[in-house]
């Protein structure tokens, strides 16, 4: 079975990533072909990068024990899915920090995207598909994108994300293609440990 981290990209109080996640893992829990382990920012506590040399030139060790630990632990996982706040047309700081904070980890594996904000974060999902794809991973092309309306009836408690029917198509449209991903990629890196 696939094992799928998903980060929560916020750390600010209040934040609406955890209603996100929490939906997330409802329509997560009821498949059977992968595990979704949450990856908290929160809990991580990462200092932002002070490395003296780029991560791409560290051969995979940090200085920090604590970006140490983050990057032993999102090595575990098959693919990741993270959910994406706006901040002035790009995604948070933290959540940037956090790809940045491992390297040889996060490579030759899929990752999916679940925003939210007044336009689903498609602005800030837009600049972390450039920044994936420098670290050699795979964004696929589906996304969540929780737009205003919503966005604003979920956290006054008016509805809940499973309100929406294209929200929940885009969530299964989400899964569905992170596996197929997942699955071939895991493949390819598992064939190539063999021959190597």
């Amino acid at each position: 079975m696939l094992k799928l981290g998903l980060i929560v990209g916020s750390t600010r109080p209040n934040r609406f990533a955890e209603r996100a996640a929490a939906w997330l893992l409802e329509g997560a829990a009821e498949r059977a072909d992968f595990e979704l382990e949450v990856l908290d920012l929160r809990d991580a506590d990462l200092p932002f990068l002070d490395e003296s040399i780029p991560p791409a030139m560290l051969g995979g060790n940090y200085s920090s024990p604590r970006a140490n630990a983050w990057r032993h632990r999102v090595g575990a996982y098959d693919g990741y899915i993270a959910t994406v706040a706006e901040y002035n047309h790009g995604p948070t700081a933290v959540l940037k920090n956090a790809f940045d904070s491992a390297f040889l980890e996060w490579q030759r594996k899929p990752i999916g995207f679940a925003g939210y904000g007044n336009v689903g974060a498609a602005r800030a999902i837009e600049q972390l598909r450039g920044i994936t794809v420098e670290l050699q991973m795979a964004p696929i092309r589906h996304e969540v994108n929780i737009g205003l309306e919503p966005f604003i009836a979920v956290l006054n408690n008016d509805k809940t994300l499973n309100d929406y029917a294209y929200l929940i198509q885009a969530r299964t449209a989400l899964f569905d293609n992170l596996v197929w991903w997942a699955c071939a990629l895991k493949t390819a890196r598992n064939k190539l440990r063999v021959v190597a």
